[in-house]
């Protein structure tokens, strides 16, 4: 009896022995499972995507993961996003996957030469990566100065050469003058195709899935963590799209000077603020801006209104005034390894959002009081001496239809003369030149409003 029990127990600990062995064992097992990351490349190359990969590369090292899987496919985009990718893929500790699926072009074959695989799907491309200089929207790319060429050139050399993969394949996919005996001739440029790729041994694999990707790495049992842009990420993207930073430019710079124009702070100043503080804190994420751009903005800004508004003519406050904005917003749109042709793209960038900020501002000024909209945010309702209400001096209403002449420039402030005496005058929003004849419209508190004044009719010679 004593022998039975004895077996009992000693079964009972053979059970419980065996399935803790089992949970163990399931336990280590998924502890020792290898772990891939996974990341989206698509649609435009912009600079809102770099720390995007840079977060990936640091979740994967921090997670000790096997490898980073880029899934990419792109036409291309900015030529600093790129390099920003492809130097943050050069530093990687982790393995680098670039899974081209269906498409490489341009800064999309830079960030794939610079993984340390390349893996390539039926009927996908790679190449076509010469620099371009986007102009206006709806104008076609024009090319840019050879020296942009030749850095270009040396960038994709370099990190072909890192990768050992064939470096004159890869300045051929830039420069078109470079010649390849029997695969590329002079004055064409590069494209390769998935079965080109793998015989010049650019691509290290085909494959036209993502688990043929891990087949081919023997890592068919890894636990796979698909990674996307979180808001902040999309936001960031979204912020810094050209045309996006462009409206939100013009905007700022609007809103700004409508409210200097305008006595103290309400709608225009608050949009114009909200416009540039999204435009910094887009850029400044992407690390394009930082507090030396934000200060030669608020400087240009101000120079700028004290020249329109309250300095006769237009001298150096307004000249130093355009130099500090679009030196301040173009600084905030390039970033390390942009091009001369690209420096010169932002400074066109900006200074477009200028001009039609400027143009906007004239435009408002003389026509949104007279719209349904202005006239409502307009007090129309006459203060009268008679009731109490003294806002303007008396003497004043003396000039109110009459005609006189503009002594310096009235931008919108400055001196007329009426009747051979001097008066402080405010134009009604337009910029009138000194010598002009001008007219009183109104007596707006103290100040004394003008515009200019009608032609005279030609007098008949009897």
């Amino acid at each position: 009896m004593r022998l039975q029990k004895r077996g009992h127990i000693l079964l009972l600990r053979m059970v419980l022995s065996l399935s803790v062995f089992i949970l163990f064992g399931q336990d280590l097992a998924r502890a020792q499972k290898p772990v891939v990351f996974v990341a989206p490349i698509q649609g435009v190359i912009d600079l809102g995507l770099a720390p995007f990969v840079q977060r990936v590369l640091d979740e994967a090292t921090a997670a000790n993961a096997k490898a980073v899987i880029l899934e990419i496919n792109t036409f291309g985009g900015r030529v600093d996003a790129a390099v920003l990718i492809r130097d943050a893929l050069l530093e990687s500790k982790i393995l680098t996957v670039a899974f081209i699926n269906k498409r490489a072009i341009s800064a999309g074959a830079l960030i794939s030469l610079a993984s340390e695989k390349i893996a390539i799907a039926d009927g996908g491309t790679i190449g076509a990566a010469t620099p371009v200089q986007i102009g206006l929207p709806g104008s076609p790319a024009q090319p840019v100065e050879e020296k942009t060429v030749s850095y270009m050139r040396k960038e994709f050399r370099a990190t072909a050469e890192q990768r050992n993969r064939p470096p004159l394949i890869a300045e051929a996919m830039v420069d078109a003058d470079v010649e390849i005996p029997n695969i590329i001739e002079k004055s064409k440029l590069l494209t390769l195709t998935t079965k080109e790729a793998l015989q010049v041994k650019i691509a290290d694999f085909q494959a036209n899935s993502l688990e043929a990707v891990l087949q081919s790495l023997n890592l068919t049992d890894a636990e796979i963590r698909y990674t996307t842009e979180t808001w902040a990420e999309s936001l960031v993207r979204f912020l810094t799209h050209p045309v996006v930073s462009s409206l939100l430019m013009t905007v700022g710079i609007l809103g700004i000077m409508l409210e200097m124009r305008v006595p103290g702070f309400g709608l225009p100043g608050t949009i114009g603020l909200i416009s540039l503080a999204l435009f910094f804190w887009g850029h400044g994420l992407v690390r394009l801006a930082g507090l030396e751009e934000l200060l030669l903005v608020g400087v240009g800004l101000i120079l700028v209104g004290l020249e329109i508004f309250f300095i006769p003519g237009f001298g150096i406050a307004g000249i130093l005034g355009i130099i500090a904005l679009m030196g301040g917003l173009g600084l905030s749109l390039i970033g390390s390894g942009a091009t001369w042709d690209s420096m010169l793209s932002a400074l066109g960038q900006v200074a477009l959002s200028l001009l039609v900020a400027i143009i906007a501002t004239l435009i408002l000024l003389r026509y949104f009081p007279r719209l349904p909209f202005g006239k409502r945010l307009i007090l129309e309702t006459n203060l009268q001496a008679q009731e109490g209400y003294e806002s303007s001096p008396a003497e004043d209403h003396r000039w109110l239809g009459k005609q006189g002449t503009a002594v310096s420039d009235l931008h919108p402030a400055g001196i007329a003369r009426f009747n051979g005496e001097r008066v402080d005058v405010v134009s009604d929003g337009t910029f009138i030149d000194a010598g002009q004849p001008i007219e009183v419209v109104r007596i707006d508190g103290n100040r004394v409003v003008v515009r200019l004044a009608p032609p005279q009719p030609a007098k008949d010679n009897p």
